[in-house]
């Protein structure tokens, strides 16, 4: 029975559902780096690295080639590209909502600290 669409939907995301992950796919997206490149750029151990390179592969976003001693690394489609650019717009949107709902609630707690002002009463017609 094949995986379903959704498993493998999900398992691209735990692909992606890693910060290192994520700064490595933004170096790929610009041009090829080689691991050297990388972990100049990155400043985390070799090993680290290449854990986390081994998982892209893995997904299917990162291939690589070697030249001499060099392993080159590059995104398998610009799609990638497209995917990161979307996530920081929606993330961008999202946290716009919530200083939304923040700004909300600080006024609502601003209104609720002021002492009520009592009202002043009108005098009653004198009969």
């Amino acid at each position: 029975m094949p995986t379903p669409l959704h498993q493998l939907k999900a398992d691209l995301f735990k692909a992606l559902g890693n910060p290192l992950r994520i700064r490595v796919l933004e170096l790929l997206c610009e041009r090829e780096h080689s691991v050297g490149e990388m972990l100049a750029e990155i400043g985390v151990e070799a090993s680290a690295l290449s854990q986390q390179l081994a998982v892209l592969r893995g997904a299917g976003l990162v291939s690589s080639r070697r030249e001499a001693s060099a392993v080159y690394y590059s995104v398998t489609s610009p799609r990638v590209a497209e995917l990161l650019a979307v996530a920081r717009r929606l993330r961008t949107e999202l946290l716009g909502v919530q200083m939304e709902l923040l700004s909300d609630l600080r006024a609502e707690e601003l209104d609720a600290a002021q002492p009520a002002t009592a009202q002043p009463r009108r005098a009653e017609p004198a009969s």
